[in-house]
Parts: C-alpha cells; sequence; structure tokens
C-alpha cells in the first residue's frame, strides 16, 4: 500500500493519518479521463487509483455536468468537428461553396452515403440522426 500512497502523492493527492484522502480537481479529470480510453472499465481504473468505484462513477457524473473540467485532448489524436447543415438558397451555392449539382456524401464506418445537395437540412439531420442511433 506505501507504493500506492506515494503514487497518489506524486499526482497530488493528499493523504492524511486517518486514511482520507484530499483529491484535487485536476487529479480527479485525469482519473475520470482515463475511464474513457478505448477498453476501460470503471472498475479497472478504481483500483489502479485505490478509489471505490461508486466514488470515481461519482466523479464522471460531476464531469458529465460540466462541475469537473477533463484534461484536452493531446495534440495529433482525432477531435470531433460538429455538423453544421443549412438549405441552399436556390440561386446560391451550397453551404460549402460546392456547385449545387454536386453530391453529399455521408462515411460512417462502412456506411457511404450519397445525396443530392438540395437535399434540406432537416432530412441530413434525420438521417445523420437515424444512423447514430443504429450504431453506425
Amino acid at each position: 500500500m506505501c507504493a500506492k500512497n506515494s503514487f497518489l502523492t506524486s499526482l497530488g493527492v493528499e493523504i492524511y493519518a486517518t486514511g482520507h484522502r484530499r483529491w484535487p480537481d485536476e487529479v480527479k479529470a485525469r482519473v475520470v479521463a482515463d475511464t474513457l480510453e478505448p477498453g476501460a472499465t470503471v472498475n479497472a481504473v478504481a483500483d489502479r487509483y485505490g478509489v471505490q468505484p461508486n466514488q470515481l462513477s461519482a466523479w464522471r457524473r460531476m464531469a458529465k455536468q460540466g462541475k469537473l473540467v477533463l484534461p484536452a485532448i493531446a495534440p495529433g489524436e482525432p477531435v470531433f468537428a460538429p455538423l453544421v447543415v443549412c438549405d441552399p438558397s436556390p440561386a446560391v451555392r451550397s453551404c460549402d461553396g460546392c456547385p449545387a449539382d454536386e453530391r453529399i456524401t455521408i462515411i460512417i464506418d462502412e456506411v457511404r452515403l450519397e445525396l443530392a445537395a438540395d437535399t434540406p437540412a432537416v432530412r441530413l439531420a434525420e438521417i445523420v440522426r437515424a444512423l447514430g442511433a443504429a450504431g453506425c
């Protein structure tokens, strides 16, 4: 247990003689971020840091509510960009500057969907939402 205490102290966790610990928000955020790694489980991460899984789940709820700010994603890792959809005016080029006769292509994993450039924004949003619900 001495090694784990030394490890936690190196992260900035204050450990009192009674056994209580004071976890700085930055350390909580780092632990929560570890649970979001592919293949990670709350139980495994909780065990690694010596915290109860229910406490770690509470920290995850705090992060979802915006009460705990997670560390930024390291440069070079993929990030998600917001999808912006708008309807082009009849005599105007489409939103991305492409001619209106070009196609809109949506690719999610192995699903490739090509639509006319004048497809209404509402329909595009419905399609993207349906693909997301289907787990694509």
